[in-house]
């Protein structure tokens, strides 16, 4: 349902910031404020940065045309894009080619912008005329123009006012350009430290980073994934969870968890509490693995961080511990857990969740047990992490 739009423009009284680091298609994102208006779920207000880049028509074109160039370069090449012109956006923003959303209103900077990109695009097939795409360009900046504004400084004045404000990330830790299983990663930063670029709040503000996890793992499109289960197993994952791309609406390859990539993440993030998600799909079994390290090509072992080459974590062989599985999440537990909160929770889940805050350094402070808003468990405020030493912003 929301792509483009941040969750809080579902709720009364809060704000909905799309940050001046996304690339943002202006016609899916008014398809998706009318979607809203229209199911009556338009309840908070939306916000998108003026400095966030416009994803156009020729850069869905483009990631097209670059996949396929993949494949029939080397079939095994191929990134499993979404085909929706993300990594395009992003190569012109980062080239100095791009429109951003603050300059749809300006005809003629859309004109002089798009003829230098056509120029540069000139070897793809099939491009709209250029004409044609300014003027729809135009149209939509002028029906988008009321929702475009500088965010960042209201972010600051609303932090300055003690208001709250959550950074809502997208993607993973292990899709991020510099940190991820590269090729195999997205265009951009979706770790905390990126959250706090592509938004324009400084790091002396943040307050809490919470890792979001699975109780397993999954991933859609190609790339390693070294405890994916592709037997039955790992389809009773993918029915039971209801494991499909939200963009693509591709099944999600499904696996089990893996600490080494979650302790990597807690320390690349610097979490300081988890929120553990789907612990019902795994309810009613009687045990699952868990992977608690690598066996790597070469002999060696790797516990607390994935190899540098996506070749090399393929061929990693996980190391597994099996962990005793808790009751099914029948509807008289769901109610259980709403009604005595963590009095309710099975002691089974209790010691997982203790044994991954001992694993990963990191508490859990969250549990989701369900897709309903209150399937979600709060098991009071996380104590202090560990922080490692000798660490500073100006280390020598």
């Amino acid at each position: 349902m929301l792509h483009l739009l941040a969750c809080g423009v579902l709720r009364h009284g809060v704000t909905g910031v799309s940050g001046p680091g996304m690339v943002i298609n202006p016609f899916n994102l008014l398809e998706e404020i009318h979607d809203l208006e229209r199911r009556n779920l338009l309840r908070g207000e939306v916000v998108v940065s003026d400095r966030a880049h416009a994803l156009l028509p020729i850069h869905e074109l483009e990631d097209a045309w670059e996949d396929d160039l993949r494949t029939r370069t080397d079939p095994a090449a191929t990134i499993g894009t979404t085909r929706r012109g993300v990594g395009p956006a992003y190569e012109d923003r980062y080239g100095r080619w791009g429109i951003r959303m603050g300059e749809l209103s300006r005809p003629a900077v859309i004109k002089e912008r798009l003829a230098l990109l056509y120029a540069r695009k000139a070897y793809l097939p099939n491009l709209p005329p250029v004409d044609e795409l300014a003027t729809r360009l135009a149209e939509v900046g002028a029906q988008l123009a009321p929702y475009i504004r500088p965010t960042e400084t209201m972010l600051w004045d609303a932090i300055g006012r003690g208001e709250n404000v959550l950074i809502e990330g997208a993607q993973s830790v292990l899709l991020d350009i510099d940190f991820g299983t590269y090729p195999f990663v997205t265009s951009s930063h979706p770790t905390s430290a990126g959250a706090l670029m592509g938004s324009g709040i400084p790091p002396t503000e943040l307050d809490s980073v919470v890792g979001v996890s699975k109780a397993y793992c999954t991933r859609v499109g190609a790339g390693p994934f070294p405890t994916e289960d592709s037997g039955p197993r790992g389809e009773y994952l993918q029915r039971v969870g209801g494991e499909r791309g939200a963009t693509t609406g591709r099944p999600r390859r499904c696996g089990w968890l893996d600490l080494v990539l979650l302790r990597y993440a807690a320390r690349l993030n610097g979490f300081t509490s988890l929120a553990v998600s789907k612990v019902d799909v795994l309810g009613g079994l009687e045990s699952f693995p868990v992977c608690v390290q690598y066996v790597l090509p070469d002999g060696t072992t790797a516990r607390d961080a994935p190899p540098f080459d996506a070749g090399d974590l393929a061929k990693a062989q996980p190391v597994y511990e099996q962990v005793p599985g808790w009751p099914e999440f029948h509807e008289r537990l769901k109610e259980r857990l709403r009604h005595e909160g963590v009095a309710a929770l099975p002691g089974p889940l209790r010691r997982f969740l203790d044994y991954l805050a001992d694993e990963t350094g990191v508490p859990v402070e969250y549990v989701g047990y369900g897709p309903a808003r209150e399937d979600m468990l709060w098991l009071g405020p996380p104590q202090a992490r560990r922080r490692p030493s000798g660490l500073s912003a100006w280390s020598g």
